[in-house]
């Protein structure tokens, strides 16, 4: 499958594409861009010089996505979402010398209107809350909602939420794969 470019979209020249993308209105796209294969970007997306994409990422409309983030494969970024590079920003203060590396693992959804403030790494399949803002690392599999990044459980790889507890040592099965999933020292792994 071949790529398909809205005519208002610019992709900068030395941008690398992969097969299979969409890429819609008013998209701009830098030079030094890598994006994998089978991507879409909605309307209005920006992509930065220093950012590598991972393969079947879904970018909403309005969502830009800075230098210094790299995004793995999977992974679904809801409308006006928000990355950040500079964590204490100021306009009359330069700190292009001062962005901070953002990892987003395989899996990762963000809903609408998140943001996720600088240097840190986002856990495979980990759910972001609609309007949730994150500033610390976050756990695989983890569920977080709210202004303040709070995890109020876990999701499955099917993006259903998971009846395990917080913490504790525990074990369930999705009810409509029938992976098992174990919670062990505060984490979330697959059989």
């Amino acid at each position: 499958m071949r790529t398909t470019v809205h005519e208002t979209a610019i992709i900068d020249e030395g941008a690398s594409i992969g097969n299979g993308c969409r890429i819609w209105h008013w998209v701009h796209i830098c030079g030094g861009a890598q994006i994998g294969r089978n991507c879409s970007f909605g309307q209005n997306v920006f992509i930065g010089n220093k950012v590598v994409i991972g393969n079947n990422v879904k970018i909403q409309n309005n969502v830009s996505v800075y230098d210094n983030i790299t995004i793995g494969d999977d992974v679904f970024c809801g409308p006006s979402m928000v990355f950040t590079n500079v964590y204490n920003p100021r306009s009359a203060v330069s700190r292009k010398d001062e962005y901070r590396n953002t990892v987003v693992e395989d899996g990762v959804t963000f809903g609408a209107n998140s943001t996720i403030v600088c240097g840190i790494t986002i856990g495979r399949h980990a759910f972001i809350g609609a309007g949730c803002v994150v500033n610390r690392d976050v756990k695989d599999f983890s569920l977080l909602v709210g202004n303040n990044g709070l995890q109020i459980g876990w999701m499955s790889l099917l993006g259903e939420q998971l009846n395990l507890p917080l913490a504790g040592d525990s074990s369930t099965t999705c009810r409509h794969t029938g992976q098992k999933y174990f919670l062990r020292d505060g984490h979330v792994s697959l059989q």
